[in-house]
């Protein structure tokens, strides 16, 4: 079902937003000047017709970008991408004389329209949104064909630039962009919203090696070094299928690649290449078990880069190459479900997108589904329950980081106004993926199963907000007496819009009551109940995964009294957690040692935060850090924030300085 651009109001309120949020709804769609701190200027919000996504400041409901190329090199001296974009507009409504492109910290020079100088300005910044690039457009033009000059500053958020020391081997420096959620505004001026999708060509000149989220067409040496120095070679990359400007995506560095499959390579450090090799070689089964439950991979090839340590997610869906943390690279094949999750955004996210962040349950939600539909079609169905409960305990800690009553808690926030990735949390995720297991319990997975490859054939190559979602649901189960009967009885405004919890589902707990076996005897043997006879031992462990350790701990996370010290270093010798090159588990072990205030791992504790950068690891070790020594943990900070994405950089701030509170 297609949305009407030009009556977004008059369907949101159709689409079954709640009676007693009507002041809300009509709040949602006030102009951007209405809603910010610091209002742009009234000439430039007059042109921006009121778009379903509050955190551009774009004008896409009036023009929309259909093709963009990008025209750039990288310069790792300056740190900087300069060049050229191209974008190719179509009008969508008339009488709007000018284009307003989202922009952050870049600096503009020259802007075109089919070859001739165009007018054009930047209004002053508006935080958190950047500064709109307003082009004057004669009536008579129904494609433009814009071309704008311009170059990335210091201040650019989406790009990390890292020294050769910070990359491992020591030899070449590297670059890698992360413009979720509104971040690609940094990079290049463009309609910076998951509601406008569009294909691209990138021409990207390095010295290194390029990585961009399209299919590669080629490279030639554009022309040779100066003074000994290596040449700047072009990289050509296509992206036929429309994606949003958040899967924009470039990387350059020392980069080796192996095939890890018949359609799949993965491309990291000469140095890392054959481990990260070995422990992806899985990656054609993962395909093949979401293509049975969706429809055929639609991008062709399936590629993996494994990033440096810095990169703060566990995997960037980018189309074509996954940008991954090494974190997966563990030696024990234990932590490649992040694999299972990226790839399954190759439908839900990149092919169906969220039309806004305030609907990004969308994305993670549906993709949490299909990663844990893939791990019970590989393993087994109790592997999804399994996978199931430890998101649950996620998503705790989510909610009481932020207060169960918070708006970012909701399975719809209000982000109007709001930095989207303030609101960054396993939220979205977790209460996401109960929702839509919540729906096919209810339904019946026979038939539901019948309800997914259509949800994404009917949204593919689109994207659509939460009431386009309910929308489509009822009117497949239209003819259904029984499921519509089920569906109209559901309390959609409670699962929507109520803060805190959604209801627990009865998982099965197979695979974890071992788990909890063992940290009830742990909690015995802490309390100092004379009924236990509790002495462990490394055969307490044995024949676990990983994952059974990760629940292990964090039942022990949660115990009412913390630990005590001398049986956290107990624990980390017999189990040899305090060893484990696995992230997953030694960061879980320091957390529990930071709960006891166990002086011994403090040091451990923050040498590990100047080894990884990924943000699930990093913001719980720093919060704490902070608990238990707040001068050891702002001066670990200050030692290694170089080493951190912005991203990451700015929200362990606010974590450590008290701007702020985060999932």
């Amino acid at each position: 079902m297609s949305r009407n651009i030009f009556a977004p109001l008059t369907n949101i309120i159709y689409r079954s937003r709640p009676s007693t949020s009507f002041l809300h709804t009509a709040t949602m769609h006030r102009s951007p000047a209405a809603i910010l701190k610091h209002p742009i200027p009234s000439d430039v919000d007059t042109s921006i017709h009121q778009p379903r996504d509050p955190n551009t400041l774009s004008n896409y409901n009036a023009w929309r970008t259909k093709h963009v190329t990008a025209n750039l090199e990288v310069d790792f001296k300056a740190r900087k991408v300069a060049g050229s974009v191209k974008h190719d507009m179509k009008r969508l409504a008339k009488g709007v004389r000018e284009i307003v492109l989202d922009t952050s910290f870049i600096d503009v020079t020259d802007v075109k329209i089919a070859g001739k100088k165009a007018s054009w300005k930047i209004a002053e910044r508006s935080e958190p949104y950047g500064s709109p690039l307003t082009i004057d457009v004669p009536d008579d033009i129904e494609h433009a064909d814009l071309e704008i000059v311009l170059s990335t500053t210091d201040k650019c958020t989406a790009l990390q630039w890292m020294t050769p020391e910070q990359t491992g081997n020591g030899r070449h420096p590297y670059m890698f962009s992360q413009c979720q959620a509104i971040h690609a505004r940094s990079l290049f001026p463009c309609q910076d919203t998951p509601d406008v999708k569009a294909t691209y060509t990138f021409n990207i000149r390095s010295p290194l090696p390029v990585l961009a989220s399209g299919l590669p067409t080629g490279s030639k040496l554009f022309e040779a070094g100066k003074n000994g120095e290596p040449g700047t070679l072009l990289y050509t990359f296509n992206q036929e299928l429309p994606m949003p400007s958040y899967l924009f995506a470039l990387a350059s560095g020392d980069l080796a690649s192996a095939s890890i499959g018949p359609r799949s390579q993965v491309w990291t450090g000469p140095e890392e290449l054959v481990s990260s090799q070995w422990e992806l070689e899985s990656t054609e089964k993962f395909i093949q078990a979401a293509e049975k439950i969706v429809y055929p991979y639609a991008w062709t090839t399936y590629n993996v880069l494994v990033l440096p340590p810095s990169f703060p997610y566990g995997g960037m869906e980018n189309p074509i190459f996954t940008f991954a943390t090494p974190t997966i690279i563990s030696g024990d094949r234990q932590n490649i479900d992040v694999i299972a999750h990226e790839l399954a955004h190759s439908w839900s996210g990149n092919l169906v997108s969220n039309a806004s962040w305030e609907h990004f349950w969308l994305n993670e939600g549906w993709t949490v589904y299909l990663e844990r539909r893939i791990m019970a079609a590989l393993h087994g169905e109790p592997h999804r329950d399994f996978s199931a409960i430890i998101g649950w305990k996620a998503l705790t800690d989510s909610i009481n980081n932020y207060g169960e009553d918070h708006e970012y808690t909701k399975l719809i926030p209000d982000l109007k106004g709001k930095d989207p990735d303030d609101a960054f949390s396993s939220i979205p995720y977790e209460k996401g993926f109960n929702f839509l297991y919540h729906l096919e319990k209810l339904i019946g997975q026979e038939k539901w199963d019948k309800f997914v490859p259509s949800y994404f054939t009917t949204w593919r190559e689109k994207s659509l907000d939460s009431y386009d979602f309910k929308s489509t649901l009822l009117d497949f189960f239209a003819k259904d007496a029984e499921a519509s009967k089920k569906l109209a009885d559901l309390d959609w405004d409670t699962w929507f819009y109520k803060p805190g919890f959604p209801p627990k589902p009865d998982f099965d707990t197979s695979m974890v009551d071992v788990c909890y076996s063992l940290a009830s005897k742990w909690e015995a043997l802490n309390t100092g109940s004379s009924s236990s006879s509790f002495q462990p031992k490394a055969s307490d462990i044995e024949g676990w995964s990983a994952n059974q350790s990760v629940v292990f701990l964090e039942s022990i996370q949660t115990m009412t009294s913390p630990l005590k010290p001398e049986l956290v270093d107990l624990m980390g010798k017999t189990y040899g957690y305090a060893q484990s090159k696995n992230v997953e588990l030694v960061s879980r072990y320091y957390v529990v040692g930071l709960k006891a205030k166990d002086k011994s791992v403090y040091q451990g504790a923050a040498d590990l935060l100047g080894t990884v950068g990924r943000m699930k690891f990093v913001r719980p070790l720093y919060r704490g850090l902070l608990e238990c020594d707040e001068k050891l943990a702002k001066a670990t900070f200050e030692k290694y924030k170089a080493f951190y994405h912005p991203i990451c950089k700015g929200m362990v701030e606010k974590d450590l300085y008290g701007h702020g509170k985060g999932g």
